[in-house]
């Protein structure tokens, strides 16, 4: 009998979703958080079908998820900073 498959890794929309309710919960302003992503969960972020329209904007070349900045690149890993603290 083979070994049962791995469940998937979570989207990226739900494990960001999750930390910045969690921050916003504890008192961070989500102007004061940075959304680091990396290539691949900035793409998959942008192609998600799952997210409202409202979750996701554009404006200025800034791109903002929940109302949290978003910085592509630079990082082997995504992460959230909660007012220079990365979290995620």
């Amino acid at each position: 009998m083979a070994p049962p498959r791995p469940r998937p890794p979570a989207p990226a929309a739900i494990t960001f979703r999750n930390a910045i309710e969690r921050a916003v919960q504890e008192g961070v302003a989500p102007d004061a958080m940075t959304l680091r992503l990396t290539l691949r969960d900035e793409a998959d972020l942008k192609r998600d079908r799952t997210i409202a329209v409202e979750d996701i904007s554009f404006d200025a070349g800034v791109m903002r998820f929940l109302g949290v900045k978003v910085a592509t690149g630079g990082v082997v890993a995504s992460t959230l900073e909660r007012g220079g603290e990365p979290t995620a």
